[in-house]
């Protein structure tokens, strides 16, 4: 039901070179077009669309502008297709159901983008995962969009105080008017009187004037400010789901270990199940370097100590890798944290809800002082102010202590922040490994022959 990117081995008629899109366009990644996978029977049903990069310049810088601030390049692979609404455990006969009835709903939102869309349920249901669906699907047929956590959507604001390109007006009516706006963890925010002001203007602004908005939170609608609840509760505007499905990380949780890590998603993910890609005929270079990445892997995992660092582009084995040495200490008796960086900053931010059981200062230093911190994809998180600082003074702590840390990251070292970057370049404690192999093909299909970007440690 979404939109799909167009292989270079299915190409419109036509297509060439001259045609080709943006090679950094997050929609397209350079094809120049987008498939609408839509339902039989539609009108635009088996066509292709020109990606947003190959509209006038205006347009499409303001596009890319939007997407990095959406930052959906952490949730790319939230689509409608890989949602389950089966298979979870502890889940009945009602939760399925409820699971079915939120993703028919979300379809249908993200094709028609008529009114509200209010997804309401526990942490771990799936509200996030068709809030970032919808996004990806209306970003692929170019209808500007805006995904943010609650929090980072006032940090935003915060920062464009300081902003010398955008002012605080600026911003805040482009938030306030984008065509579709969607707003994760509503209440998960730190509620002062200025947060609360600035978002309910935000929230009345599009409920007057009812441009598509979807709101995802835990809450129930008498813990939220009076003023929203009272908008959310509209039956003319809003469509309400709400998700009964059970938490579909904590029932797998070990009750001993931290609530934070999440380790246990990839419990198949050890070196014996890493696929050394044999059959795919990589060349030599590719194949003694994936070899020698589980060797790296391997002996960090047999003498944690200090920090090993993953570089490499999606796909390439990294988060296997990181999930093999996690699960590797686990055998032997300790208990490591594995956590996606992106979600990490959203448990923290968690901890401001007044709701929250676990506070901020006991979550932050239990991630801090953890005896083995496995960071997983650094450089994916929401960039704001607060982010930054927060993921800063975790690292730095490991750092000053030596602590055993492994990080993954497929972003350039120029890209990385200054002051991360620069304790990654202490060889004293830190080694960096770069895995220089294609992204793993899906099973049965051949590929054309792709040149591998190099990321290099020695860049740093």
């Amino acid at each position: 039901m979404e939109n799909s990117v167009i292989s270079s081995t299915t190409e419109p008629a036509g297509h060439n070179s001259a045609k080709l899109g943006d090679p950094n366009c997050p929609i397209c990644h350079g094809i120049g077009y987008v498939r609408q996978e839509l339902p039989v029977g539609h009108p635009d049903f088996g066509k292709v669309k020109v990606c947003t990069c190959r509209q006038p310049a205006v347009a499409q810088t303001a596009q890319h502008r939007l997407y990095r601030l959406s930052n959906l390049d952490a949730f790319t692979q939230m689509n409608f297709d890989n949602f389950k609404t089966e298979g979870r455990p502890g889940q009945g006969l009602d939760q399925i159901k409820s699971l079915k009835t939120a993703l028919n709903v979300s379809i249908n939102y993200s094709q028609n983008l008529k009114g509200w869309l209010l997804l309401k349920g526990g942490y771990g249901c799936g509200k996030t995962h068709l809030a970032a669906a919808i996004a990806n699907f209306v970003v692929g047929v170019g209808a500007p969009t805006l995904f943010l956590t609650v929090p980072d959507l006032l940090d935003w604001l915060r920062f464009s105080y300081g902003d010398s390109e955008t002012s605080f007006e600026e911003r805040f009516d482009e938030i306030r008017n984008i065509q579709l706006l969607i707003l994760d963890d509503l209440g998960t925010q730190n509620a002062t009187a200025w947060a609360e002001e600035k978002l309910f203007q935000i929230i009345n602004h599009r409920y007057t004037n009812k441009l598509a908005t979807v709101i995802t939170t835990n809450q129930k609608m008498e813990e939220i400010d009076g003023r929203i609840s009272s908008r959310l509760m509209d039956p003319e505007l809003v469509t309400p789901v709400n998700i009964t499905a059970p938490d579909y990380r904590s029932s797998l949780r070990d009750s001993n270990e931290s609530q934070v890590s999440s380790l246990e998603y990839y419990n198949k993910k050890t070196f014996k199940t890493f696929e050394r890609r044999l059959k795919e005929k990589l060349s030599p270079d590719e194949q003694t370097n994936l070899d020698k990445a589980v060797q790296e892997a391997q002996q960090f995992a047999d003498q944690p100590r200090g920090w090993l660092v993953l570089l490499g582009r999606f796909g390439t084995g990294k988060t296997h890798l990181a999930a093999a040495i996690g699960n590797y200490r686990h055998s032997e008796g300790d208990a490591p944290m594995f956590v996606v960086v992106p979600d990490l900053l959203d448990h923290l931010r968690a901890t401001f809800s007044p709701n929250s059981s676990v506070s901020y200062d006991n979550l932050f230093e239990e991630v801090k002082m953890t005896k083995l911190l496995i960071l997983d994809d650094l450089g994916t998180q929401s960039a704001t102010p607060w982010a930054r600082e927060k993921l800063y003074q975790i690292i730095n702590h490991r750092y000053i202590s030596e602590s055993p840390t492994v990080i993954t990251t497929s972003q350039q070292p120029a890209d990385l922040d200054p002051r991360l970057k620069s304790r990654m370049s202490d060889t004293r404690i830190c080694k960096i490994y770069a895995l220089q192999v294609p992204p793993y093909r899906s099973s049965g299909i051949e590929e054309k022959p792709r040149r591998v970007r190099k990321i290099t440690s020695s860049s740093l």
